[in-house]
Formats: C-alpha cells, structure tokens, sequence
C-alpha cells in the first residue's frame, strides 16, 4: 500500500509538526513496518510527552534525527504514537483519509459481490484506531484511539465522499477505549441509528442489533470459516452451536438440513437467532444458558451431536490472564467432545490475540487425551480477507479456528 493520497491532496513538503524523539536503537521495529510506538521508546528528555495533547500529530525522529513517519499521540497510553504516514510530504489530513479509504474499498469491492464487509480494519488498512463496517447503505465506525477521536468528523466526511453512505454510526462503546481516555458513547453522524442492520452471507440473509449488540453489531470475520465448516459437515444431523449469538453458524447448519441447538446467555441474542431462522425459512432449538453450564447439562443427559461448535468471546484478554484463558479452552473443549459421538466434528475457535494457534490446538490435543479421544484436524482458519492481516503487527492476526474429526482411540 502506497502512503501516498493524490498529488492533488499532497501537503507542502516543509510543512512543521513538532518532533517526537525516539531512543537509541528504537526505530529498529518503526523501520521494519510496526505502527506503534511505546512510551518507553521515546526520549522524553529531549521531547517530552506531557508536551502533548492526545490526538496530537507528531514528525516522529531517530535519535540520529531520520525521519520516520508522523503519527498521532497519546501521552496517557502504553502506545504512545501510532504511524499514519511515512511519507514527509503526506501528513495525515482528509486527503490521506480520502485516499486510504480509496485503497480499503478497491479490495473489498474486488472480494464481495455485494456491500456486506469490513470496510477498514485497523492497522492492517494503514488507519490505527479504526474499524469501519459496512451494511449496504449502513456504516458502523469504532473509534479506539485519542488520535482518531481527534479526527471524527475528518473521518466522516471521507466515508461520505468515497462510499456516500445513507447512514454513518458511530458505534464507540468498547471498553477499550477507557484506555485511551476516551469516554463511551452510540450516535449517529449521518441519518439515524437503525435498531437493526441487515447482513447477506452466502445466500442467508440476517439481522443483527446495532446499538445494543457486539462490536457493530456482527461477525465478519468468521464468514471464510462458516463457509469451510458447512463443506465439511454435509450430512450431519445434530448441530450444537455454542455462544451462538444471532445464529450465523445456526442458521448456516440448518439450512443445510441440520437440526441445530444454539445456546448463549442473551435472551435478545436468541430472539435475534429466532428471527433470522425464520427468515431464512429453518428453525432452531434454542437454550439461554452458560455455555459450560450447558455443556455439563447435556452430558449428564446423556445427549450427543454429530457437531459442536465452540465460538466463545475472548478468554484471554491481557497477557497476564493466559494461563487461566488456556485452562478455560481446555476445559471447554473437553466438555464439547464429551457429546460427540464415535465419530464427530468439533468447530474450535479463539479471538484471544494473545492465545497463539499453536496454544489452542496443544488445549484441544490435551482436552481429547484426557478423554481418551483421538483428534484429526480437517482444516484451520483465521479471520475472513476483509481482516487482512498486518505482517509487522502480529495482533492483527488474532481469529483461530480449527476444524477437527474427533474419533476414539
């Protein structure tokens, strides 16, 4: 990807931002594609932090005084500047916007038939801090940085000059943003915010809820491997679909000729997933309860499944929780095997970041030798082409998803 928009949109080359110094030897990982630098980085001797506003652009230096690429700041943040350019002429302004969004939409509009994709992801579409996703006529933006707060409303008016979007959400209410200083908040930035947006995935049509529902509202990045899994579980009679949400890998299953169980703790979740069975002309059995809860419930009921599906949030949300999240894996995978048969196909997947690939398959190995089961993976996934992965930014990859025959011994 080219950091540079149309020449028309260029900024004078000499144009001044105040310097943000880093340390001896510390421009190893910027030099090398990373968008982020720490705070202990940074010479904040010759360039203090406290000498920022958050959202701040800065001309990021060497200690030998290279220019590296402006980024935005944030003083009270572990990641204290995050790159947007590395192009001295290009600052970040609308014209980088503009061109960046340009890029983002040239390959999404190359992977998708039809306007139901994430539209900016992050790092890995050069704009840190940003998730845009759309739904037709309907953008849902997350805002996760003081840097692209600070541009909102640039933000806007880039997505309406190169998407002309109907309505614009702004969908800021993850925690993740007290991080940043960043207070949470839902509204609309153009027309008004839909109690609903409408998905199309591989011939299903879904609603899911936007102000009240997950991230914005779905779960594009595992459409790659719901599309994988129908492949390999043709025949298969009973379904279990674990923290099932609105359904997505229910309803898929179903039409598929599956009778499916979907189980999560939202009751509006599972009126969601109600209402998209219906829509789509299936039903489903569906069960509000603890997904380990569910699990225990099931095997002393002596029920089994040709399939389960093991979807569950994050686990393992900092570092420091990943022995505890790698038990919790373990141990949920072990309780899915319980109710497959001789021969049935277990669905495993994590978005813990910080769980390697290699950290769940050694949880699902263990969970089936501990059963005395013996576990063939068929397939693995990551997250969907329209999360495409940054590969200096190993956070970017965060979506695991194995696919697995679990057989006796």
């Amino acid at each position: 990807m080219s950091d540079a928009p149309d020449a028309e949109s260029a900024a004078p080359a000499e144009a001044t931002y105040p310097v943000l110094k880093l340390k001896r030897h510390e421009d190893r990982r910027v030099a090398a594609g990373h968008l982020w630098i720490f705070s202990n980085e940074i010479d904040t001797v010759a360039t203090p932090l406290t000498g920022f506003a958050p959202g701040a652009v800065a001309a990021v230096r060497s200690d030998r005084d290279r220019f590296l690429g402006y980024a935005y700041v944030n003083p009270h943040s572990l990641i204290a500047a995050r790159i947007l350019s590395r192009h001295a002429a290009y600052p970040p302004g609308p014209g980088l916007l503009v061109h960046r969004l340009r890029v983002a939409l040239a390959l999404r509009e190359r992977l998708y038939a039809s306007p139901h994709y994430r539209l900016v992801h992050g790092e890995s579409d050069g704009l840190p801090g940003l998730v845009v996703d759309r739904y037709g006529a309907t953008l849902v933006i997350q805002i996760g940085t003081a840097g692209m707060e600070v541009q909102k409303d640039a933000i806007v008016a880039a997505l309406d000059k190169v998407v002309k979007p109907g309505v614009i959400v702004l969908k800021n209410d993850s925690g993740a943003r007290e991080l940043e200083g960043l207070p949470r908040y839902v509204e609309a930035a153009r027309g008004a915010v839909p109690d609903e947006v409408e998905i199309l995935e591989d011939g299903c049509r879904f609603t899911a809820p936007l102000a009240t529902g997950q991230k914005t509202g779905w779960f594009y990045d595992q459409a790659t491997n719901r599309r994988q899994f129908l492949a390999l579980a043709k025949g298969a009679g009973r379904v279990l679909d674990l923290f099932s949400y609105v359904g997505a890998w229910g309803v898929h299953a179903a039409r598929a000729g599956a009778e499916v169980t979907c189980v999560d703790s939202s009751a509006p979740a599972l009126e969601a997933a109600a209402r998209n069975a219906a829509g789509n002309g299936v039903t489903l059995k569906l069960q509000k309860a603890d997904a380990f809860e569910a699990l225990e419930g099931l095997h002393a009921a002596r029920e089994t499944f040709d399939v389960v599906i093991v979807d569950p949030p994050a686990f393992i949300k900092r570092r420091k929780d990943a022995g505890k999240g790698e038990a919790a894996y373990k141990r949920l995978n072990q309780l899915a095997m319980q109710l497959l048969p001789r021969d049935g196909l277990l669905v495993s997947c994590s978005c813990s970041y910080h769980l390697e690939p290699d950290a769940l398959l050694e949880a699902i190995q263990k969970a089936g030798r501990h059963l005395g089961r013996f576990v063939q993976v068929l397939a693995s996934g990551g997250q969907s082409p329209d999360h495409p992965v940054h590969p200096a930014i190993r956070e970017t990859r965060y979506l695991k998803a194995f696919l697995c025959r679990v057989t006796n011994d």
